[in-house]
């Protein structure tokens, strides 16, 4: 079940939910706005290729704005910190309003119950223009959802507490035997 604005501020208010900092008006009929933040990361460009099984080198800006290229990505992340309790899921979705713009905002879409830190987002420019994009504004929407119960397992993995643009850590996978 989709929590309306009702449960979402019963959740907060209770502390079971967090979400912070966080403005009221943000809190949508059945969603929350998340805010840009400061922290970016692009990969590094390699002479050879990139491979799910080796680290991939980032450089990081720390900025209130940037710009990315025409046909550019970019790691970004929430101002905001989330923390859901072991019952409550949530989905990350781009906000019309900004897909309209051509940037495409992902994050695999998914939260998991348990997780606790701030939002990693995958940014493309679809445009052939760069664009430009300013930390504090709205950029997606966490949509969350309550499960029937509580989770076996609760999310405790590679990503939980990070409080800046992560990248990724694929590499740390284990569904693959190293030789």
């Amino acid at each position: 079940m989709i929590l309306p604005d009702r449960r979402i501020k019963e959740l907060l208010k209770q502390g079971d939910l967090r979400i912070e900092p966080l403005d009221p008006v943000q809190i949508g009929p059945a969603s929350v706005d998340l805010r840009l933040g400061t922290s970016f990361l692009t990969p590094r460009t390699t002479q050879g290729m990139y491979s799910m099984s080796a680290p991939i080198e980032y450089e990081r800006v720390e900025d209130t704005s940037f710009v990315i290229p025409a046909h550019g990505f970019v790691l970004a992340t929430t101002r905001e910190v989330i923390t859901l309790p072991d019952y409550l899921t949530a989905f990350v979705e781009g906000r019309s309003s900004i897909g309209r713009l051509g940037l495409f905002i992902q994050n695999a879409g998914w939260v998991d119950p348990g997780f606790e830190g701030a939002i990693t987002l995958e940014l493309f420019n679809a445009n052939h223009a760069p664009m430009r994009i300013e930390a504090g504004r709205r950029i997606c929407q966490l949509v969350i959802a309550q499960s029937d119960g509580p989770v076996d397992a609760p999310y405790r993995g590679k990503y939980q507490g990070q409080r800046e643009t992560t990248g990724s850590r694929a590499y740390l996978d284990t569904e693959v035997e190293r030789s």
